[in-house]
């Protein structure tokens, strides 16, 4: 069962809200035929990675096929490992980045449509996955710098479309925000705004250091940290999906679909999309969510 600070956000009247509504599925992802296909083509990356390997994660770094321009791996970034995988050809390139304690494989539903235009890549945060881990408190700073590490020693080229689902959108937001140069587009899937006095038992919860705090991330600080930061980033395609949870939900889900109209000022030629899905829109509607990266990519390919 995985953590998400998402599960109380709007139902947190008792500590049990916060468990069991995650950002991706709240059992384990079995490996997809879209994933299986990708996982039968990729090459491996050069990598110094610790020597502390699980079996799945020397597994993948074996397959080879260098005909598919495709590559799965765990990529050195200077004494710790990330698991990286790529598929596609082509500019811009994809990068997207999975909610709370989602692993690589939560964007199985998309991968192989978006690898169909053009470059795309996922990879495990540290902690998750096939990565190694790393010690908290880790903070925007901290999860920016990996994904800035990672492109950088893995020869991902730009400029990018970054994709953020939940909590993975602050992230993406970060890495706009110290990169405006280098990003092409952004789609936002159901990353809301800051807690607002979050009540002691969300707080203790959310701790970095918490047992059930899988990321060693310090939840509440990294979303107040990126919506603090938010600034024009350039004139690009930036789609924001949020979800409108009706007239009679909680009263901090009512405000969702406004509150999160905040993502907008990062480009004047941002909108919102707004749906009924329940906050996780990529397992409800996934075809809604490859559309909107379609719709952001497609216009800018080679």
């Amino acid at each position: 069962m995985r953590f998400s600070r998402f599960s109380a956000r709007f139902s947190f009247l008792t500590a049990a809200a916060l468990i069991g509504f995650a950002c991706g599925n709240t059992t384990e992802e079995p490996t997809t035929t879209t994933e299986a296909e990708v996982a039968d083509t990729v090459s491996p990356t050069t990598t110094s990675a610790p020597v502390s390997t699980t079996t799945a994660r020397e597994t993948t770094s074996e397959v080879v096929s260098d005909a598919t321009n495709s590559f799965a791996g765990v990529v050195d970034i200077g004494g710790r490992g990330l698991y990286l995988r790529c598929a596609g050809s082509g500019s811009p390139t994809v990068i997207m980045e999975g909610g709370d304690e989602d692993t690589s494989s939560s964007y199985g539903f998309a991968v192989a449509d978006i690898a169909a235009v053009t470059r795309t890549c996922v990879y495990d945060r540290a902690n998750l996955g096939q990565s190694d881990p790393a010690e908290g408190p880790r903070g925007l700073s901290e999860l920016v710098g990996d994904l800035e590490a990672l492109l950088d020693s893995a020869d991902v080229e730009g400029p990018y479309v970054l994709v953020g689902t939940s909590g993975g959108g602050y992230i993406t937001a970060g890495y706009a925000f110290a990169h405006p140069d280098e990003v092409a587009g952004m789609v936002f899937v159901e990353t809301p705004s800051p807690f607002i006095d979050p009540p002691p038992e969300i707080v203790e919860l959310t701790a970095w250091d918490h047992p059930s705090n899988v990321e060693n991330r310090d939840y509440l600080q990294v979303e107040k940290d990126a919506w603090a930061a938010r600034t024009e980033i350039g004139d690009i395609p930036v789609t924001v999906i949020s979800n409108d949870y009706g007239p009679d939900a909680e009263p901090g889900a009512r405000t969702n679909v406004e509150d999160q109209k905040g993502w907008l000022v990062l480009s004047p030629s941002a909108k919102q999309i707004v749906v009924t899905t329940g906050h996780a829109v990529e397992e409800a509607d996934p075809q809604l969510v490859i559309d909107a990266i379609l719709d952001v990519v497609l216009p800018l390919t080679d």
